[in-house]
């Protein structure tokens, strides 16, 4: 074990600590309280956390990110062990809690890098690289080891979005080829139907003629809805251009109301609408929006039983404009509240699970979010988060 240099300036200076007089002790301490305020103030703007671990894993210094990251409070430095502050550190790294081993020597971990995923006091990924003090031979209250927090949240959420991006991509090529390749069947039925129909027209019988042509019409009705329906979904998973506009956010809900206002009035759900200052207004593709609220709507209601409650609730602030749909309905899961945006996931009986999708990318292609809140029997918020005019105008300027 490499001993400490005895000719390191502290210790020179601690060495002639018997020569000074009450005048050059004073100015001593002054000085080493400087630097004490300087060392503070440069690893206070240090955007990596940096923590001191002593003995029993006491959190022995901290600096500002540090306590950021993890939580901490000032009083907590020198009173808590790192386990306790990231419970799952020790079992993640595999280390002692005290340092020590059954004969008390001190156990001296190898450095190590680490992606630690935490929860509190938010969801952060964090790289965390620890490297041990070395200490003298039987020094066993030097620190045990130096640890430094670097939060690549930003970076991994990122990626995550990249990887998820291109693996919706992917789906909705696969599906737009499998709906393409659909409707060529569909022509060739529909021409022979048309066929069909103009020799049921040379029957004689007019009562077979008549029983033909019934069949006839209802298979002609049948592909006109599935051409339909194709032409629909094409629509619906294609990214589209964005025709912007300034949209009054209320006037495309009213559409949305009324259009589903029958089946509101059937199931008897309440719909209660609270607009916090003036109306609001954003720079968006109206025709979009609308899906985007149609389908946020349509959930809401087929979660809730008859005589639910559906409140819809506008604010905003000087970047975004808040809308949130709040149901009274069966909520979600836990385990399905995070593959709700997956493509094809669904808890309903019917629906191809591309709904929430579609809303999250015209969210993201309007600058905006999509938040989601449930409880199982409690019911679900939908939030849908746009961005203001201005704001909307700066990202378009900047390329965003």
């Amino acid at each position: 074990m490499a001993s400490r240099s005895k000719s390191s300036p502290l210790e020179r200076i601690l060495g002639r600590l018997d020569d000074l007089d009450t005048t050059n002790l004073t100015i001593l301490v002054q000085r080493l309280a400087r630097e004490r305020e300087l060392l503070e103030a440069v690893f206070n703007t240090i955007r990596e956390g940096v923590l001191v671990i002593g003995k029993s894993g006491l959190v022995e210094y901290a600096n500002a990110a540090a306590l950021t990251i993890l939580g901490l409070k000032d009083e907590d430095v020198g009173t808590l062990p790192v386990w306790k502050a990231v419970p799952d550190l020790a079992r993640t790294m595999n280390l002692s809690s005290t340092g020590l081993d059954g004969s008390g020597r001190r156990v001296r971990p190898a450095a190590i890098a680490r992606e630690l995923e935490i929860t509190y006091p938010e969801h952060r990924f964090v790289r965390i690289y620890l490297t041990p003090f070395e200490a003298a031979e039987g020094e066993k209250d030097a620190p045990l080891f130096t640890m430094i927090l670097t939060d690549i949240t930003e970076d991994k959420l990122s990626t995550e979005q990249l990887i998820q991006d291109e693996k919706i991509s992917s789906i909705f090529d696969l599906a737009a080829g499998v709906a393409h390749e659909l409707g060529n069947p569909l022509n060739s039925i529909n021409i022979h139907l048309q066929l069909l129909e103009r020799q049921v027209k040379k029957l004689q019988d007019e009562a077979a003629a008549k029983k033909m042509q019934k069949a006839v019409d209802v298979c002609t009705n049948e592909v006109q809805r599935l051409d339909g329906i194709i032409s629909n979904f094409l629509q619906a998973i294609r990214p589209q251009p964005l025709d912007l506009q300034e949209v009054l956010l209320l006037d495309v809900l009213d559409e949305v109301l009324n259009f589903l206002g029958a089946e509101l009035t059937n199931l008897g759900v309440n719909i209660d609408v609270t607009v916090d200052g003036e109306p609001p207004v954003v720079l968006g593709d109206r025709n979009q929006i609308k899906q985007v609220f149609f389908n946020v709507v349509k959930n809401a209601m087929e979660a809730m039983d008859a005589g639910g409650e559906l409140r819809i609730d506008s604010r905003e602030d000087d970047e975004y404009v808040f809308l949130s749909f709040a149901d009274t309905g069966v909520g979600i899961a836990q385990e399905d509240l995070s593959k709700i945006f997956q493509p094809y996931h669904t808890t309903k009986t019917t629906g191809n699970g591309l709904g929430m999708m579609i809303c999250r990318r015209i969210m993201r292609d309007h600058g905006g979010q999509i938040g989601l809140d449930s409880r199982p029997n409690a019911g679900t918020v939908v939030t849908l988060q746009f961005p203001q005019k201005h704001r909307r105008m700066r990202l378009l300027e900047s390329g965003d």
